[in-house]
Parts: C-alpha cells; structure tokens; sequence
C-alpha cells in the first residue's frame, strides 16, 4: 500500500465507520498519546524498564496506531504524506549527504 493508498484507506473508513474526524486538536492530543504508548514499549524492550504483567509487549500496534492518526491529521490539513516524504528525503539528502559519513560518533 503506497501512502496515498493509506490515506484513501484511512479516510474512506472514518467516512463509513468513524462518523467524522477529530477535530485537529484533539488527533494532535491523541497522536502525543500513541506516541508515549510506542515510547513507553520501547523503553520496556529495548531499555531498562521492565514490562508489567498484561503490558503490551510488541511496538507494531503502537506504531500502527501513530501512522494512523498521522494519516488522520495529514487528510484533515491536505498535506500529502507521500509528496511530503520524498521533499523530506530531498531535503535531507542535500543537507546531510556528507554529514553523517563524517561523523566519527558513526564510525
């Protein structure tokens, strides 16, 4: 699924199931949550928290569900996340090409 196929996808399924949007604050409200929800997965499996007993293990659903309300704030504004990315991939291939090859921290 290409990311304009994604926000089709997102956009045709609130349509039909989800009434209507968020409005844009409240999806930026729930996209900072995800995102500690995918924070709070990664410090327990990569770093030194320890999960609780029923704690969410896995940080696919969590970041599944940031790139879900992404997809819902990028439909909501008209932004192209598709279009967006590639400019963001131009952007940093000119300003960074040299930069992280340089690094001796990378090395």
């Amino acid at each position: 699924m290409t990311l304009d196929e994604a926000q089709q996808h997102v956009d045709q399924w609130i349509r039909t199931y989800g009434v209507r949007y968020f409005n844009e604050l409240t999806n930026m409200a729930c996209l900072t949550e995800e995102v500690g929800e995918l924070a709070r997965v990664m410090a327990r499996k990569y770093g030194d928290q320890s999960f609780k007993p029923g704690e969410n293990t896995d940080p696919e659903e969590e970041m599944a569900d940031v790139l879900w309300v992404l997809i819902c704030l990028a439909n909501q504004t008209g932004v192209n996340l598709e279009k967006a990315l590639l400019k963001s991939i131009e952007k940093k291939t000119r300003r960074d090409k040299e930069r992280h090859k340089n690094n001796i921290k990378l090395q």
